[in-house]
């Protein structure tokens, strides 16, 4: 983080100093609002939230080393305060930002795919310059601001991922970091319950477009309908990225090898390139052609893209992450999150690196689908049919009973699929019919915490201590 004074927060602020916090004071090393990860030089800020209230654990943070408490009220401790605190923090992460007008704020969104595109991007912009692109999906009016306050006077490139539950976010998003350049990676089915459909989660989305500048780059998927009528939202010049002959980063030639792992020639404008990357999965291609089209704008080579590309590996937890217990059993660990593309691009990409070999689908619910809820968790159950997925494990309630209920529905499964209550249930099915060379994914939405089991296949396997799995990302 740049470095910043107590006088300087309150004055952009329009706080005040209290508690004898030290207007001099600086804050050197960053934001937190976890008081477990307060130091010297950091400011915590008291964010309340659904079940905790940060400010009772003001203290804490200040015993920690924190030189201040950024609250909306007295809290007994050094503090800076305001009317609103997660309104203040993005003035705060604003005002920083306006120091560096060298850094280029490159925000994307998108309904599955981001936090995966970002890590990748983040990668490849690094081999261009000094580039923040954290872990996790930090997409939120807490996370954005967190993430912003990591410039320093070296970041050339931020890469703003930017989440949206109602029309309105990304616009506000788009205030704390202003971008430079916006991608859209697709519209889809998270979160139909808050937007009422598609056409609603397109107007969110289009949001990021609107906000670019005349002199801007809006980077858009010409594969998708509603992501590409975006173009008449914004004043941004419009490049595409696809696999569509008419889009301007394309790709063409797409093969998977045996560990489900896609290779293609990346072709642009000035010309081409082979890319073969380390990530499973085909749906990855077009997250590639996505970062592609952003580091060709920033001045990167084909060449250089294409390297930059296949050197790329996965970086936030629980994506796809694929390990190989030491009995031969893989485990791909997809259980972040869950929407209705996701997962079946996570269930094609589990056919595509089993190789013939047995495959095994644990998946739980997909939340915030509103009506098409039923539809939705039906049609996963019968393409895991069609897929010809060995065995089918439904984790949960009424969501995983309609993902068996598909299954059931769609073919003359019997014993293939089956409805366990929770992940004691599935562990325990699972540690009786495993076998070497077996592959299983483990996806559901985040609530359903199905890292769990995956965590236990691992732990069954290395007897509690996995350090001896062969770890691929």
């Amino acid at each position: 983080m740049i470095s910043t004074t107590l006088a300087e927060i309150a004055t952009a602020l329009g706080g005040r100093p209290a508690g004898g916090a030290d207007p001099h004071a600086h804050i050197t090393a960053g934001m937190v609002v976890d008081s477990r990860k307060a130091g010297p030089g950091t400011l915590f800020v008291a964010v309340r939230g659904e079940h905790v209230d940060g400010h009772d654990y003001a203290r804490a943070a200040i015993e920690a080393g924190a030189v201040a408490v950024l609250a909306d009220r007295e809290t007994g401790t050094p503090a800076i305060l305001v009317d609103d605190v997660v309104r203040a923090l993005g003035r705060l992460s604003r005002t920083i930002l306006d120091r560096r007008p060298e850094t280029t704020v490159i925000a994307l969104t998108g309904s599955s795919g981001k936090t995966s595109t970002k890590d990748l991007l983040g990668q490849v912009l690094a081999r261009r310059g000094p580039t923040i692109a954290p872990s996790g999906n930090f997409n939120t009016d807490i996370g954005l601001p967190m993430t912003v306050l990591g410039v320093t006077e070296e970041t050339r490139y931020l890469v703003a991922e930017m989440g949206a539950r109602h029309v309105g976010d990304i616009a506000y998003l788009c205030t704390i970091a202003p971008p430079r350049i916006g991608l859209v990676l697709n519209v889809g089915s998270a979160h139909m319950g808050e937007f009422g459909g598609r056409e609603g989660i397109a107007k969110a989305k289009g949001e990021l477009v609107e906000a670019l500048p005349a002199d801007g780059v809006a980077v858009l998927n010409r594969d998708d309908p509603y992501v590409r009528a975006m173009a008449a939202r914004t004043k941004a010049r419009v490049v595409t990225f696809g696999e569509s002959a008419e889009a301007d980063v394309r790709a063409e030639n797409v093969t998977l090898d045996e560990q489900g792992r896609a290779s293609f020639t990346l072709r642009v404008p000035e010309g081409s390139a082979p890319v073969i990357l380390r990530l499973y999965g085909e749906h990855h291609v077009a997250n590639a052609l996505a970062c592609a089209a952003v580091a060709r704008e920033v001045g990167m080579t084909v060449e250089d893209i294409a390297a930059a590309l296949g050197a790329a590996g996965t970086i936030s937890r629980w994506r796809m992450e694929v390990t190989r217990r030491d009995d031969g059993v893989t485990v791909v660990n997809d259980a972040y999150n869950a929407n209705p593309e996701s997962m079946r691009a996570a269930l094609k990409a589990l056919v595509a690196m089993a190789g013939g070999n047995r495959t095994f689908a644990v998946l739980g619910a997909m939340r915030e689908l509103g009506e098409e809820s039923l539809t939705e968790h039906d049609a996963i159950g019968r393409l895991a049919v069609r897929l010809n997925i060995h065995r089918l494990v439904a984790v949960g309630g009424r969501e995983a009973a309609w993902i068996d209920m598909g299954a059931k529905n769609e073919g003359s499964w019997g014993e293939e699929s089956v409805l366990v209550p929770d992940v004691e249930a599935a562990v325990e099915l699972l540690r009786g019919e495993l076998a070497p060379g077996d592959v299983v994914l483990v996806k559901a939405s985040r609530g359903v915490a199905l890292e769990r089991l995956a965590d236990a296949l691992l732990a069954d396997a290395a007897g509690d201590d996995v350090s001896n799995a062969e770890v691929h990302g």
